[in-house]
């Protein structure tokens, strides 16, 4: 096991390619990407029944070691001070699999 940093990103969708390029350009290469979050935030709620899909939001999910963070919030700070959204960090340890089943 070691240590990493989780990333949780709440956006309007509209802004998705540009996080997604902020974190590739900190070194944070993988992500996951879960569309038409609905929730309930400090603006109200949000619901999934626009008809326009540029306003849902998304919900974007990656990981990295602890030294790539610095660059991480350098990158997204502007981004979500001027689009808006949230973005979480929390320790998280990842345990390596040494067996596959690709491997046997």
């Amino acid at each position: 096991m070691h240590s990493m940093k989780r990333i949780e990103i709440i956006a309007n969708s509209f802004e998705l390619g540009k996080i997604l390029e902020s974190l590739d350009k900190s070194g944070v290469h993988g992500h996951a990407v879960i569309r038409n979050v609905t929730g309930r935030g400090l603006r109200g709620e949000t619901t999934e029944d626009l008809d326009m899909t540029m306003l849902d939001n998304v919900y974007i999910l990656a990981f990295c070691v602890p030294d790539q963070l610095k660059p991480v919030v350098e990158n997204l700070r502007p981004l979500l001070n001027k689009f808006g959204g949230t973005c979480y960090i929390s320790d998280v340890m990842e345990i390596s699999s040494m067996k596959s089943v690709a491997s046997l």
